[in-house]
């Protein structure tokens, strides 16, 4: 039996990946006009990172992390998640002793042991932001305006930012006390992972997808019922700043994220169904989560985007540009003299920047022609013994099937000229 790739990986081949670079090169300009860099961190990290980041209540850490011993018995985890690296290197790297905030983003492969599912893979691949260092309102309203500009200038339809407050530890003491005596005599009722929560973490009950725990927990009083009055005017503000830069949001009182780090602000970006879920993208602020892995107390906000959900959504949508063409040219040799010419000449073209692809099969004329067409090349290069007697190259346009001769002496720098000007 062949070998076959793992359960919930994917190849991705050539066709797909181009809808690939069109997404990250997107994703690439905005965060540039935003004023975010680029950081890289190691694919696996010690467990404990995971454990403490992203919380030992979390379905996260609990059932879904790849996690293995290696040869010197330390225990290793394929990382889950971003927030937690990049909140480790902030702290390894002294990066909070730069200029504040630090403005980062990263994009990469992730790995979760979960059901494979539409839109969901056991490597998958997240883009997203984090800025350290700053908790005004205007910060939060920042984060979300990036990803809703990316989804604008990607243009994808039927977008909505869902939003709440989960408020700080003081006023979530409070929601705790609440929810736990609103679930005193329906504890029994909720799922096992649930009833385990209403001890450790019973807010992560509000964030279950068991329809019968969502039932149970109907009219369950919600964090903004608590909210200081610190948290409440900052959710405030980023709803005012939001309206004002026109970005569509509803109020989801309900929406408490999945992970343990969250505090005040937090988000999700839901469009038309893709698949399992309809977000594609979730985020907020996680101001204690540096002090938490070892580092000074430091404010954060961020978000993650599953890359494969936002190309099932552009897919979906039909919002894919036409691809171009790969080939500008098709250098067309025919004989064994006119083969070595024309390899000198496709590399010096190659050189300058343009594409030229050349026959690697031995193919005939027509057959090599046909092939021009097929790679969408705008120009056909032919060169037999004849035009290597006469020093011409035949210079054929294949969308009129105008034909013209060049002088071998100056067929490199015309057919430069010509891509340079894009004809």
């Amino acid at each position: 039996m062949a070998i076959q790739r793992p359960k919930g990986t994917q190849d991705l081949l050539p066709g797909t990946v181009e809808q690939w670079q069109y997404l990250e090169e997107t994703i690439r300009k905005v965060c540039r006009d935003y004023g975010y860099e680029e950081i890289r961190t190691p694919i696996f990290e010690a467990t404990e990172l995971f454990q403490r980041g992203v919380g030992q209540t979390t379905d996260i850490v609990k059932k879904e992390m790849y996690t293995f011993l290696d040869k010197g018995d330390r225990s290793m985890t394929l990382r889950p998640e971003g927030t937690a690296s990049v909140c480790r290197a902030y702290v390894e790297d002294k990066l909070y002793g730069q200029s504040q905030p630090v403005k980062l983003y990263y994009s990469g492969p992730m790995f979760r042991y979960e059901r494979p599912q539409s839109g969901r893979f056991r490597q998958f691949h997240q883009f997203g932001v984090e800025v350290l260092g700053a908790d005004q309102p205007i910060v939060d309203a920042e984060v979300i305006c990036l990803v809703w500009d990316l989804y604008q200038r990607l243009g994808l339809k039927g977008l909505e930012v869902h939003l709440n407050s989960v408020g700080c530890p003081t006023c979530r003491a409070a929601h705790r006390e609440q929810l736990q005596r609103f679930l005193t005599t329906r504890k029994s009722e909720l799922c096992q992972d649930c009833q385990e929560r209403y001890e450790r973490n019973p807010l992560r009950i509000l964030d279950c997808k068991n329809p019968n725990c969502q039932a149970v927990t109907e009219g369950a009083p919600t964090t903004l019922d608590t909210l200081c009055d610190d948290c409440r005017s900052h959710f405030e503000k980023v709803l005012s700043l939001l309206s004002g830069a026109g970005v569509a949001y509803r109020v989801d009182p309900r929406l408490v994220r999945g992970l343990d780090y969250y505090t005040k602000t937090a988000f999700e970006v839901m469009v038309e169904e893709i698949g399992a879920q309809s977000a594609i993208c979730g985020g907020g602020r996680y101001d204690g989560l540096v002090e938490e892995i070892g580092g000074p107390a430091t404010p954060g906000i961020g978000f993650a985007m599953g890359l494969e959900r936002v190309l099932a959504a552009l897919q979906v949508q039909g919002k894919f540009p036409d691809p171009k063409s790969k080939l500008f040219a098709m250098l067309i040799a025919l004989g064994d003299k006119a083969q070595n010419e024309g390899f000198a000449i496709m590399n010096a073209l190659r050189g300058k920047g343009v594409p030229v692809g050349m026959d690697l099969l031995g193919r005939s004329l027509k057959a090599q022609l046909k092939a021009a067409n097929r790679e969408g090349a705008e120009f056909a290069l032919i060169l037999g013994e004849e035009e290597l007697e006469r020093q011409v190259l035949l210079l054929r346009d294949l969308n009129s099937g105008e034909q013209t001769e060049v002088p071998l002496s100056k067929a490199i720098e015309v057919i430069y000229m010509k891509h340079q000007r894009g004809v």
